[in-house]
């Protein structure tokens, strides 16, 4: 494994900050919109809403998404973390990679709702179901991206048996320290 130069490092541990916490707050804009939609009874804030809701899901949200899963994994591929090395990581690397495809699976009812709120006028007992989904997703993509902040912050021990091979291997190649060659 070859690690990063520092300065790299700390650029490509910014940008991956930066696009997680972006990530979290772009979640938290929509999930306000979802809110005000299922909530909202004036067909023009309705349509703004679903409108500025597939605005912000496909221009802020998605690419945060995919800034904070590469730059996850160029830092788990360029630091001594690993990228398969440590529990933490590989559960955060799973959350994000799981929460970035269900993204864009959950835009596409968010496409439908703009396009519908576009054609007509939506009363508040309209698609209610998909309303909900909405809310409950966004509250549910927070979650997820708050156990990935906390299990960055915290770092739980635990070798992966991978994690463990590497460690056992680097033990073989190099002697205890204090021992004498």
């Amino acid at each position: 494994m070859r690690i990063m130069p520092p300065a790299v490092r700390k650029a490509a541990l910014t940008l991956h900050i930066i696009s997680s916490v972006g990530w979290l707050g772009a979640v938290a804009a929509f999930l306000v919109l979802a809110v005000t939609g299922l909530a909202a009874t004036d067909p023009q804030l309705v349509r703004a809403v679903y409108v500025g809701m597939n605005l912000i899901g496909w221009a802020v949200i998605f690419p945060l998404s995919l800034a904070s899963l590469v730059s996850g994994i160029i830092q788990g591929l360029g630091t001594v973390w690993g990228l398969l090395r440590h529990y933490w990581v590989l559960i955060k690397l799973i959350i994000t990679a799981v929460a970035t495809a269900l993204l864009l699976v959950h835009l596409q009812p968010v496409t439908a709702m703009a396009e519908m709120s576009l054609a007509a006028d939506l009363a508040p007992s309209d698609m209610t179901g998909m309303r909900v989904q909405l809310v409950f997703d966004a509250c549910a993509a927070i979650l997820a991206l708050l156990v990935t902040s906390v299990l960055s912050v915290y770092k739980p021990r635990g070798l992966t048996r991978h994690g463990q091979k590497v460690l056992d291997k680097q033990a073989q190649i190099r002697p205890p320290k204090g021992a004498n060659a």
